[in-house]
């Protein structure tokens, strides 16, 4: 028995040895919950951020996928349960459950996918503020049309979406007045063929550039012999889009990951917008590069692209935040 108590004590004093070990070299626990697949991009901008962190030796990190509304919230006082440092997740349609959570675990910090502000001590919120990029595309597609006719297709017509409609539309007619936009919005987060029968209605009508908010606009374009913007990820060449997609508006989750982190080790992690961490001044947002169509896009265009990219970062030109639900135009 006296064996047993002693490798029993030796035991303790290695997990403790090795807890002290973690805390010593700044490893936190993070967990990422997220109620779509970790293919799908929005929950991928997030993972890949977090698992680049781990990667790098800076956090512990598991997630759970497919999470459903209804089941969130347990999955969630689960891993606050578990002594997790840092959760990443959504609040979307569940926000007051998760401001309960937030406040029944004070020692935990939650970065949390939001619509509304921060709340209590320690749930910062962040949402996809990438109409910065969406805006210098819209530039470039006000140029490249023929018809004047750009059609987009998202998938609901919520503040994260509307916005970056309205930041590509005002990018468009600011180089081209004439211009006019036909929207349409699929209902769902995930549906590549309903998209892309949204899409194909959309060249029917006339458009010759396609806006591809959802995953299956581009297939359309590419059947339909159009080009495209992409969104969120490089579609160029993340969702078969060489040709075919001339830029996409890009979102990095990197620098805001990175600034929660470093907040929480130094024990100093607050109830704060992180709206900025997702924008172009911080390197959350950025346009990818044009690929095969670098030379299709005339020079005088590019350049004013670019100056106005050096204007948005400098902060001498602001893209207004539009999250009213953009109406077509013809």
């Amino acid at each position: 028995m006296k064996r047993i108590l002693t490798i029993a004590a030796a035991l303790c004093l290695a997990v403790a040895l090795f807890a002290g070990s973690a805390m010593a070299a700044g490893k936190l626990k993070v967990a990422g919950i997220y109620t779509q697949p970790i293919q799908q991009k929005w929950d991928a901008c997030l993972h890949k951020a977090l698992q680049k962190a781990a990667d790098a030796g800076e956090i512990e990190y598991v997630y759970s996928e497919k999470v459903s509304n209804t089941d969130y919230i347990r999955v969630l006082r689960e891993y606050s349960e578990k002594g997790v440092n840092l959760i990443v997740g959504e609040a979307f349609g569940i926000s007051r459950d998760v401001t309960k959570v937030a406040k029944d675990y004070p020692n935990v910090a939650y970065l949390m996918g939001d619509s509304f502000g921060p709340r209590g001590d320690n749930l910062s919120v962040f949402d996809n503020y990438i109409h910065e990029p969406c805006y210098l595309m819209g530039m470039v597609a006000g140029k490249m049309t023929k018809t004047n006719k750009i059609g987009m297709v998202g998938g609901y017509p919520i503040g994260e979406c509307n916005r970056l409609f309205n930041a590509f539309m005002a990018g468009a007619k600011s180089v081209n007045p004439d211009v006019q936009f036909k929207v349409s919005f699929i209902g769902s987060w995930y549906d590549p063929p309903k998209a892309k029968e949204f899409a194909f209605a959309q060249v029917e009508s006339g458009v010759d550039v396609l806006y591809a908010e959802r995953a299956g606009v581009v297939d359309a374009a590419r059947e339909k012999g159009i080009i495209a913007f992409g969104n969120v990820n490089d579609m160029n060449k993340e969702e078969n889009g060489k040709d075919v997609v001339v830029a996409s508006a890009l979102w990095s989750m990197d620098a805001a990951i990175g600034h929660a982190v470093q907040l929480v080790e130094a024990g100093q992690f607050k109830a704060e917008d992180y709206r900025e961490w997702t924008m172009m001044a911080k390197g959350g947002a950025s346009l990818s590069p044009f690929y095969e169509f670098e030379d299709k896009i005339p020079a005088d265009v590019k350049a004013a692209v670019a100056q106005k990219a050096d204007e948005i970062k400098a902060g001498t030109f602001t893209v207004a935040i539009d999250d009213a639900e953009p109406k077509s135009t013809f």
